[in-house]
This record gives C-alpha cells, structure tokens and sequence, in this order.
C-alpha cells in the first residue's frame, strides 16, 4: 500500500500510471490495484491527469484561441502529453463552460473540423436500436488510446458476432487507420482445433525444424496481423497452451514462433476474439484479464420484432439482387418468419429465407414466372409451425405490419445488411445448380413432375446436410475415452458402417457411434465364449415394419465382416436395425423434447418466465397465470391448450404454486394422451433449473423431475401413478438392446467405479432381446425393488426412474450422476423411515369419520372444522381462514379436498379425515369422494409430503375411500407407508 502511494507521488503528472501498469510494476492483478486504490482515495489515472492537462488547455486557448481540435492536440503533446485527438475533444466538452471567459466573451468553444460521416455501423440492423450500446462499446474498443482495447465479443450461434468484429475494422479505418498500413486478418481456430500443433504453427508461425515438414521459416498470422488487429473466431476452441502464449503477447506485446528458444519477436496489434461458449469455462482466467472489453449481443427472440422485420427484408434484397428477380412473399410468409423460434438466430432466419427461396425458384424455373413467389408451402416445416403461437403475438404482428398484404422486394434496392459471412450462408451457385439440373433433365425428356420430385429431393438432401455440416461440434474428449474400452480399429469401422448408414438415414444421431462401438466390443468377447442363442421375440415384426433400417443393417452388416475379418450371426443384423431405429431423429432442428410450463394463481408465472428465459438466453418456457376470478375450469383449458402447442413428443413439465392448479397434470394426461408431469411451490432458479435439463438432448421428463426432486430436496412433487416403496430394498438395472453382455459390462464397471456406494444395492443386468416383454419385466421388479435408475444402451420410459444412458458412462458423468441417485435414494429412505411413523400420529380416531353423508362443500367444512375445535385442536378463527383461502385457491387434487388455514390460529397439529358415501363437487368441474383437513404448521412439511405421496397413489385413494372402520382406515395408511 505504501509502495503504491509512493509510486503514484513520483509519476509523471501529464502521463500518470495507469491501473494496468501499475500492477505490472507491483506484480498484483489489476483488480487488486483499483481496490487499494479506492480504499486509500486516489483517483484513476485520468481524474489523476485531468487537473494538470485543463490547465495546460486554458493556457494554450487563452494564447491561441481559434485552434482546431487537431492542432490543439498537437500543441499539447508538444507539451509532454501522450493523448488523442478524441480524449481531448472529450475533455474540452466536458470543461468548456468552467473555461474562463476571455475578455467577457462566451467561452471559447473550438472549430470543428469536417470529419466525414461515420457509417460503419449502419450496415447492423439494430445500431440505433437494441444494439446501440454493444456498438458504442465497439467504437469505444477502437477508440481507446493507444491501439485499442482488446475485445472479446460473446453470443450464441448466428447472432452477428462476425460482423460486428468486420465493422470495428472499418470503424476504425474510417476513423484515421490507413488500410495499407494497418491489416485486418481473420482466423477461425475451429478450423484446426483437431491438431493443436498445426493451430499453434498458423497462429504464431514456425522455424525450420520446429517439427516434421517445418522446411523452412514460416511467419504467422500474429505477424501478419502486427500494427493492425487479429480477428479470432471461436477463441474457446484454442487450446490452453495457445492461450497462454496469446495472455503473453498481449500482456508484453512479445512472442515467439515455434521452435524458437530465445528471439522474442516485438508485436504491436488489437486482438479481437468471438466466442459461444461461457468464457468462464473455456477460456483461462489470466487470459481473460487481460481481455478488458467484453462485449455481449443478444439472441434474435431478444430484439424487437421491428428489427427482425428489417432483417427479413434485407435478407429477401439480398436474394432478389442474386437472382435478378423480382421477390413476392406472401403475408403469411412474413408473419411466419416473424414469430417462429430460431435458436441459430440470424444465420438461422438467413438460411431458412434462402430454403424458401431455393424452393420458389424451383417452382419458377416450372412455370416460366416472371417473379420469385414465396408460399407458406416454401418454408420449413418448423417455421410454419411457429404460426401455432400467432395468437399471442397478433396484436405486436398487426402493429409492425400493419394489416398491409404480401410484399415485394426488387433487385438493385439497396440492403441495410451487408452479405452476413455466417456458417450458415449457402454458395452463391445453389441457384445454378438447381436451374442447370432442372435444365440437363428437360433436354433429357423427364417430364416435369419427375424433375420437381427429383431436384426437390437433391435439394432437401443437400440443405440437411448443409445444416448438420455446420452445427456440428465433435466431442474429442468422448472419443478419447471411448478408445480406452473399445480398440481403435473397431471405432473406426464403426464410423465406416455409421457414414454408410447415413446415406439413406441422414439424420442419424451422432452417439450412435458409443453405443454401436461397445456393442460391437461387446460382440468380439462373446465370440470368444461358447455360443448361446439369444431368443429374439422381436424379429418376426421388425423386418416389415422398418424394412429400410433392416436393408441398411445387411450392408453394415458386410462393412464389419469384411474389415474385422470375422463373421457375424446373422441376429446381429436385427439388433443393429433396431439400434438404427432407435437412434435416428426427424430433423436436429426439430428434435423431440420436453416442454416446461409455469402454472401460477395471480401475475407471478409470467416474471418467472420472463426472468428464467432471459437468463438463460433463450425462448424455452412459457407460463400460464389464473386470475383470482377465473373459474378452475377455463384455466385448465387454456392449460391444456398451451400443453397442446408445446409438447414436441417428450411430454410437458408443469411447474405449479399452489391449490387446484397442482391437479391439472393428471387432468391434462386423461384428457389429452400427453405425458405430464407436475412440480409445486414453484420459483425462479427451479424454472431455471428446469429450462436448462429440458434443453439437454438425451434428457426425458422424468429425469428432469428427479433431477429436481434431488437439486431442490424440499420440493413438494406429484408423479402421476408412481408408487413410493420406501422399504423396499435397492435396485440398479442394467440394460442392453441384445443379450446381456453389454449389460453386464456395464455391471461391472459399475461395481469398479463405486464399490463403496453399493452396499445394500443389487445391481440387475437384463437383455431387451432376451425378455419376453422387458416392460412387463420392469413392472415385476418394480413390485419388488425400490428402482434406482435403468443404466444401459436404450432404456424405456418408466416413469418415475431416471435413465443413464451408456454414453454418459463412457464419459464418467453418468458415475457421477449414479452416485447423485444413490445418495438421494439413501437419504429418502431414510427420512421416510422417520417420517411415515410421525405422519401416523397425527391422524386421531376420533377425527376420522367415515362413509358420510354430505350434499355440499360448506356443510363438511363446517362440520370437521367444528370438530377440531371441539376437541381443541384449532381456534374459532381457524375455520374462517380456511374459507379465506379456498377462496384464493381451492385446494383439490386426485379427488381429494385438502383445506387448510392460517397456522397461527393451531393450538395443536393434527389431520381431520372424512370419507363420502357419495362424491361431492368440490370445486366447478371437480368432484371428491375424501377430505384431509389439515391443520399443521411449518414443523410438519415432510409429514405433509409423505402424505402428498401417499394421496397420490390410486391404490391408496381406494383402501382409504372403502375403509368401513377407524382400524381399517389407519390400516391403509400405515400398510402403504411400508
């Protein structure tokens, strides 16, 4: 602290230390610098400057006060400043009116000199808009003396990270940088992220010798890029050790190339750096540091839909002025556009714009049109689909449009948007080779339907694998550990059979590639054993009903035979159908997942939505309020009809507060087919919590509720038709589509893995193929097991188990995610064990009535709200909050009434229960047949859980509902409590 102050004291005045170097010359972090420094008063460098160079302006105006902003600059570094043009005009504005006034005049204000008009940042949409401050941040980067501040810009897949890095360098050549002189180079370390060595060699250059092939001294982009700015794209992508030499160059403005020793090489340039991917994860912490401007742009869902509409027109320019046509699209197609969801944001809205074009030039290469018309029937299917949610976003659509029908965009307008260089941009020729095939095929005499059919196909084709070509992210690290198990020589011919599969299957998944891998290591073993015949119940069906995955499994079949030099059965082109089966998916746009939807009494849902998918950057959830005055029954249908627009085949979380809305999940399920699932006493970090489980691509819903159950252990949940076997002894099933030697693999892996968490818990390998009927199967053991999770190659959906898939072995994080489980389930058994003895005393004989006759909600209110009274369980006012509350929210779920009040009003805890001869509408549209009127207070939470569980089980409703006796009644609880 006191070197600091000394330091300081000792600077020069007109160039004082800034935070930067004075942790250099102290050897502590910047941040530890500004910290001492506001803790002992001092002022940053430029306050430090400030008084001295104001006074050194007023000399210099009162001596010569017609000077422009460039000469007055001049004169004040001949005066020992080292400062911009751009600082000192800044000052001078900021200071002009404490200027004193010469000869009673207005203070002197400096001439301006013609600058030219800065349009670098016109060519974004947004610049003035919701990207204004990202671009002032973008100027201030350039700006900053003496070359810029070093910037890494952050944002998902096709926001514009891009472009913004292409418009700095033109900021900044507009702001003085001459471009012969000052170089602008760009490189993509995605492009070498595979071999490390050759990413190091092109970013920092090489000597002779350095490695194999190095023949001669080679410089690299760094020195290419000296006196200008280095563009990286995907920084994340560097490796750790590029990294480190990048933090040293930046940080001393010196490197050296590989393979060289001693020579440091002096560099002088602006880094600019573009990532995807959390900087905290991917890049090294003093890397970052030294990175001091961070600039983040948004999604697309997070801009104003007027921009988007801007963006469209541009991109429709665009494409008029490629083809020379004129462009019509239809209203619809617009509106479409507008709304639908696109996680690849502007890259995304750019290619599906061009899909659609694609597809009407087709059509006009047919009918001879003298425009390019754009249809509904042109879009992609998940494009159209966001039409679905027009409802809620008609007034903003007819606000921004206006009610005007289709539009036209002509060739030669001048577009907003420059060409975006995204990863989503097809090759200027698609339109040639669609119009020279359509061409080749008249002269050839194919009539025209054939020829739409067939370049409809090539291009749907080309577009797919366009699109994976460019999302794709290969995971080197799995397949690192996947050669640990599995020999190399096998993975490779798996890839072989997985490339040939993907022919005819193009949207094959890409982990089929560990599963099939370990299958076929599985294989290698069991050849090696005496044979045993695996009874396929399966094969008979499967041939004629997927008769394109069996065709392909014959000719994979013969890929592995012919480069393993073996001979596999002919079973194992039935098992590697079903795998094809299995693992292959629509579109990776449209993958099925899970919905998640906010259930809430009163504006909450809405907030906590907005707030969860802000965070998390995306557009995922949606929320559903019921107003105090709306009847149960609409509310469930509005729910249903949300549920209905958001379930993409993997069923709907619902995510609800409190009262009827916790039973709508089992309404919904009766009603609609749709598996769903509920979650109370919802908040914000479980709606964020569970937006990010539903976004990971293997996740299934009941996952995600166990998932939840154990990240937040006080969850109150509803599992529609899952038992809660707390006694029952532990299970792990392991799982393998063929016979059981995959599954056993698995078992002992697992047994290697976590001995130490296996006591007390059997572990239960099963073969899919082998089974009669694996889900009969599962059932059984559920009667006997308390299941803690399916591990294996393919699980079925059981509810209530989570599933570990075998990928997720290979990597070690389902080891991690199995540990999780099993302390959970451990300390659930436990809890419970304590639990469901204290449940049992708080029911009383003599507030248990059975097979009553009531006719209406009020009179059982009335009558066991009494008789709590009377045997001094509550106060009078007990009664009356209840009323308070059912008119807030009703609480009902499975047939079931739970009124409750306000807890102060106890004098003891206890459950009063009435069973009804006759069912009683509880709530409109909602009849009961039992009433649990509880009055606990705080200290009863996990009682009340045990009993929400309990409740929840149809097999328990009916003991309790056909109870004739107190012995009976209690019999049914304590008998399922076991």
């Amino acid at each position: 602290m006191e070197e600091l102050i000394k330091i300081i004291a000792n600077e020069d005045k007109k160039n004082p230390f800034t935070d930067e170097a004075l942790a250099n010359i102290l050897h502590v972090t910047r941040i530890d610098v500004i910290k001492i420094r506001n803790s002992l008063g001092i002022e940053n460098s430029r306050k430090r400057m400030r008084d001295e160079l104001f006074m050194t302006i007023e000399k210099i105006l009162q001596e010569t006060p017609e000077l422009s902003e460039r000469a007055l600059t001049k004169k004040i570094n001949d005066e020992g400043y080292n400062i911009s043009r751009h600082a000192v005009g800044e000052i001078f504005k900021q200071f002009k009116n404490q200027i004193i006034k010469k000869h009673g005049k207005e203070p002197v204000v400096l001439e301006s000199e013609v600058i030219p008009k800065q349009n670098a940042f016109e060519a974004i949409i947004g610049s003035d808009g919701s990207l204004r401050s990202q671009v002032e941040l973008a100027k201030a980067s350039i700006l900053y003396p003496p070359k810029g501040l070093h910037t890494l810009i952050v944002g998902a897949t096709g926001v514009g990270k891009s472009e913004l890095a292409h418009c700095m360098y033109k900021f900044a050549l507009e702001s003085g940088h001459d471009e012969r002189i000052f170089p602008f180079v760009v490189f993509n370390c995605a492009d070498y992220a595979e071999t490390p060595q050759l990413l190091m060699s092109q970013l920092f250059g090489y000597v002779k010798g350095a490695f194999t092939g190095a023949d001669t001294d080679r410089a690299g982009l760094v020195e290419k890029a000296n006196n200008g700015i280095l563009f990286l794209d995907e920084i994340h992508r560097l490796s750790p050790e590029g990294q480190e030499m990048l933090y040293y160059l930046i940080d001393k403005g010196k490197f050296r190339r590989l393979g060289e020793n001693d020579n440091f090489r002096n560099i002088s340039l602006m880094l600019i750096a573009a990532t995807t991917e959390n900087v905290e994860s991917f890049l090294l912490l003093q890397f970052r540091r030294r990175i001091p401007m961070l600039i983040e742009l948004p999604s697309l869902e997070q801009r104003p839909m007027e921009e988007r509409l801007q963006i469209i027109g541009a991109f429709m320019r665009e494409e008029a002025n490629r083809l020379h046509l004129k462009v019509q699209v239809s209203y619809n197609v617009v509106v479409a556009l507008l709304i639908y969801t696109c996680p690849g944001n502007i890259g995304q809205l750019y290619s599906d714009i061009q899909v659609a074009c694609a597809r009407s030039f087709l059509r006009h290469m047919t009918k001879k049109e003298p425009a390019l018309k754009i249809e509904i029937s042109d879009l992609r299917q998940q494009v159209v689909r966001g039409l679905l949610s027009l409802g809620e976003k008609r007034t903003s659509i007819e606000k921004i449009l206006m009610l005007q029908g289709d539009l036209e965009f002509a060739p030669n307008d001048q577009s907003k948007l420059d060409l975006i260089q995204t990863t989503y941009l097809y090759p200027t020729d698609i339109y040639q080779e669609i119009e020279n095939s359509y061409i080749n095929m008249e002269n050839q005499g194919i009539e025209n339907a054939v020829i739409n059919r067939i370049i409809s196909e090539e291009l749907e084709v080309k577009m797919r694998q366009f699109i994976k070509q460019t999302q794709q992210r290969k995971n080197n690290l799995a397949r690192q550990d996947l050669e640990k198990i599995v020999s190399v020589e096998i993975i490779c011919v798996v890839e072989k059979m997985i490339n040939f599969a993907k022919r005819k299957m193009p949207d094959i998944d890409d982990s089929l590639l560990y599963c099939l891998a370990t299958h076929l290591g599985t294989l290698f073993e069991r050849q090696r054993m005496p044979a045993s015949n695996i009874v396929n119940y399966q094969l008979t069906t499967l041939c004629d009903e997927n008769p394109m995955e069996y065709a392909l499994a014959q000719e994979m079949v013969k890929i592995a035979n012919y480069n393993l030099k073996i001979s596999l059965p002919e079973d194992e082109t039935i098992f590697i159908a079903m795998y094809l089966k299995a693992y292959s998916k629509k579109d990776s746009l449209e993958e099925a997942h899970v919905g998640v939807l906010v259930l809430s009494h009163g504006h909450v849902a809405e907030g906590m939505v907005q707030v969860a998918n802000r965070l998390l950057n995306v557009e995922y959830a949606r929320a559903m309020e019921m107003p105090l005055e709306e009847s149960c029954e609409m509310a469930l249908q509005r729910t249903i009809d949300i549920v209905k627009q958001i379930d993409r085949g993997k069923g709907v979380l619902l995510l609800a507060d409190m009262g009827s809305l916790v039973g709508f999940g089992k309404l919904i399920t009766d009603q609609t087919g749709i598996l769903v699932r509920t979650v109370i006493k919802v908040h914000t970090p479980m709606v964020m919590e569970a937006i990010r489980k539903a976004l990971l691509p293997n996740m299934d819903i009941d996952e995600i509720v166990n998932s939840l159950k154990y990240d937040f252990s006080k969850v109150d949940e509803e599992i529609c038709g899952t038992d809660r076997k707390i006694d029952a002894p532990s299970a792990i099933v392991t799982m393998c589509l063929t016979g059981i030697g995959t599954a056993k693999w698995i078992e002992d892996n697992i047994r290697k893995a976590i001995p130490e968490k296996l006591d007390g818990i059997d572990i239960i390998a099963l073969g899919v193929l082998v089974e009669e009927d694996i889900q009969v199967r599962l059932r059984k053991l559920q009667e006997i097991y308390r299941i803690i999770a399916i591990v294996g190659t393919m699980g079925p959906v059981i509810s209530g188990i989570p599933f570990i898939s075998s990928t997720e072995m290979i990597r070690h994080d389902g080891i991690e995610k199995l540990k999780k489980l099993i302390d959970f389930s451990l300390v659930y058994n436990k809890q419970n064990k304590i639990q469901q003895m204290t449940l049992v005393r708080l029911f009383s004989s003599d507030l248990i009535f059975l097979q009553q006759k009531f006719n209406n909600k009020k009179d059982v209110l009335n009558f066991l709200g009494q008789a709590l009274a009377a045997k001094g369980y509550i106060r009078e006012q007990y009664i009356l909050s209840i009323y308070e509350r059912e008119k807030l929210a009703q609480s009902v779920f499975q047939n079931v009434g739970i009124p409750h009040g306000n807890p102060e009003f106890i004098i003891k805890p206890v459950i009063a229960v009435m069973t009804l001869k006759d069912s009683i509408e509880w709530n409109p549209g909602y009849k009961i047949d039992s009433v649990f009127m509880l009055a606990l207070n705080q200290y009863q939470k996990e009682e009340f859980k045990t009993l929400y569980f309990l409740l929840n089980n149809v097999n328990v409703l009916n003991d309790i509902n056909s109870a004739r006796t107190v012995e009976e009644f209690m019999a049914s609880i304590k008998n399922n409590l076991i």
